[in-house]
This record gives structure tokens, C-alpha cells and sequence, in this order.
């Protein structure tokens, strides 16, 4: 937490800053409205992401500005698509076609916005694009995650892709794209799929480990597999419980609703943390992703969020029972950030 708060977070300020006033130019006014919105609401985000670089400090200069970028494009063009004008699939699939060039060094830029009529951002989606590829390109073993990283993003793009689309057409995309991928995760559900598909933690965590000399494609892939589902699984659905008020009103898809009891939902995510610590065991410094873990449900469950929705306290104080001292340490941290920034 030292290094966190003596390096990460004013760094990652920093670099929100730059990209902040990157936005304010952005010509078209409902992109500049997205871009700016994205980087307003969702700053946590990258706050938390870039945590993975206290792992490394002396790589913090390429870890932060790649994760803060990468999770910038991620945010911003949920924004995009939650908020679009559009519901068309060649739209959404177009602009998430920039998080697969932004982790391909040697992808040329292209014209993401081609599909839809809000097109003149100044080039801030160039710019993001570009700063990923440059920072990936630092990395000394990137070449050993480049396919991870690429698959995770590949996974993400058709998740956002599907969940955006016309509602009719939502739940038979995602059911026929799980279809795809079920005999790999049979002990999974589609929804808890796809939940771990929307998270970037596997992707910033292929980055750490890239950040280091003589990581081989075998290490690499074993990272991706300890990350991916449960990890990953997690991170989602703890977002998704505390959105549900937020997303019935909004008329969004979220994964929780497709359990038959609130009961069953708070097995479910106690089961996946349970997973997903035995997972990170097998990681090189353990105790730090045991920390991720802890901090996640300690970041999300103290969510004031929380506290409006009657039915999500309860799944809240079933998760939290016996929680140990790191997650303990970690829920007063995190109402004490949010005093601070608000």
C-alpha cells in the first residue's frame, strides 16, 4: 500500500490528466461527452489496474501508461456502445477492433468509428492505440504473452459486442457464443463465462508478468489459465452485484439476474472466490494476487452502492462473514479512499 500510494495512484493521475485534456478537445460533442464521462466515473478503474505495477516498480513507466491506456480504451468505449446511438454489431465489433491493435505492436491504426455517424474525435482513440503499442513494445517478454493478451482481448470484444446489441437478440449471442467455449469451463455457467470475459485483470496481470526477463509462451499461458476464468470470473460479478438497481433501471444486461435465488448467487460468488484463491497459489508471489482477491471484495463490497439495495446486502454480509484481516484492512482502506475523493 506504500508503493500504491507513494507511486501508483499519483502516477496514474498523471496520466489521466494528459488524457483528460486530450478529451476536452475531442471536436464531436458526444464523443468528447463519452470520453470525458469515462474517465470521470470509472477512474477507479484504472486506479486499481495499475496496482499489478507495485509488483514491479522499476517497470512502473511502461506498466502504468499501457494499463491506464488500455483500460481508458476499455472504458471509454463501453460508454460508447452502452450509450450508442447505434445497436448495430459491425459498430461495436469496428470499435473494439482498436483493444486488439492496441495490443499488437505492429497493428496499423485504422478508422474505428467507419460504422457509425459520431467519427471526429481529434484522434483521441488513435492515441490511446498508439501509447498501448509503444509501452507493449518495452515490454522485455512480450512476444511470450502477446497470444494471451490477444485472446483475453478477443474474449472481451465479443462480450461487449453481444451484451450491446439489439435486447432480443442479446441472450441467443451470448448462449450460442458460450457454446463455443463451454467444454473448455464445464464447471462454469454461461453467465459467470461471460462475466469473466468482461474483466481486464488477465490481461494487466500477462503485462507484469512481461515485464520481466526469460518468461517463456509455456509460463505465459499457465499465468493465463491461473487468471482466467476464476480471477477474472470474480472481478465481474462482484460488478455486476452491486450494478443491479443501476442496470434494471438503465435496461442492461447483468449477469447476476440469471440466478434462481439470491441464496444461489452468494454460493456461486463464494464459490468462484474460493477458486480463484486456489488458483493464484500457483503464481510466483502468491500473497500479492491473494491481496488482488482480497482487495477486490473489499473494494466492491463497500460500495455505497451497497447499501441501497437490500437484497445485495444480504449477498454482501454472506461473502463477508469471516473474511480475514487483509480484506478486513482492505474495506476500511477503500471507504477511506472514497472520503478522500469525494
Amino acid at each position: 500500500m506504500h508503493r500504491v500510494y507513494k507511486y501508483v495512484l499519483p502516477e496514474v493521475e498523471e496520466q489521466l490528466g494528459k488524457l483528460r485534456a486530450m478529451a476536452e478537445q475531442i471536436p464531436d460533442r458526444e464523443l468528447r461527452t463519452q470520453a470525458l464521462s469515462s474517465i470521470a466515473s470509472k477512474k477507479f478503474h484504472c486506479q486499481g489496474g495499475a496496482v499489478y505495477a507495485a509488483a514491479n516498480l522499476e517497470q512502473r513507466h511502461i506498466l502504468i501508461p499501457l494499463i491506464v491506456a488500455l483500460q481508458t480504451i476499455s472504458d471509454y468505449l463501453d460508454n460508447l456502445c452502452d450509450r450508442s446511438t447505434s445497436l448495430d454489431a459491425d459498430d461495436f465489433r469496428l470499435l473494439h477492433q482498436s483493444m486488439l491493435d492496441a495490443v499488437n505492436p505492429a497493428a496499423p491504426l485504422r478508422d474505428y468509428y467507419a460504422h457509425r455517424k459520431e467519427r471526429d474525435d481529434g484522434g483521441y482513440l488513435h492515441h490511446l492505440v498508439a501509447v498501448c503499442q509503444h509501452h507493449t513494445a518495452l515490454l522485455p517478454s512480450y512476444a511470450s504473452v502477446q497470444r494471451d493478451v490477444t485472446e483475453l482481448v478477443s474474449l472481451y470484444g465479443d462480450l461487449q459486442v453481444y451484451k450491446h446489441i439489439r435486447n432480443d437478440l442479446r441472450e441467443p449471442k451470448l448462449l450460442a457464443w458460450w457454446e463455443k467455449h463451454a467444454q473448455r469451463y464445464p464447471h462454469l455457467q454461461w453467465n459467470e463465462f461471460a462475466a469473466a470475459s468482461g474483466s481486464t485483470l488477465g490481461m494487466f496481470m500477462l503485462f507484469l508478468a512481461a515485464s520481466g526477463d526469460g518468461l517463456s509462451k509455456q509460463d505465459a499461458a499457465a499465468i493465463k489459465e491461473i487468471y482466467f476464468p476464476h480471477v477474472c470470473g470474480l472481478h465481474i460479478m462482484l460488478d455486476y452485484l452491486i450494478d443491479q438497481a443501476e442496470d434494471r433501471a438503465g435496461g442492461d444486461l447483468n449477469f447476476c439476474n440469471y440466478y434462481d435465488s439470491f441464496h444461489l448467487m452468494a454460493e456461486r460468488i463464494g464459490t468462484i472466490v474460493e477458486w480463484a484463491r486456489e488458483d493464484v497459489r500457483h503464481l510466483p508471489a502468491s500473497r500479492f494476487h491473494r491481496l488482488i482477491i482480497e482487495g477486490l471484495l473489499a473494494l466492491y463490497l463497500s460500495d455505497p452502492k451497497v447499501r441501497a439495495q437490500k437484497e445485495v446486502r444480504s449477498v454482501t454480509r454472506k461473502l463477508m462473514k469471516n473474511s480475514p484481516l487483509t480484506r478486513l484492512f482492505f474495506l476500511i482502506n477503500s471507504v477511506w479512499i472514497r472520503k478522500q475523493q469525494a
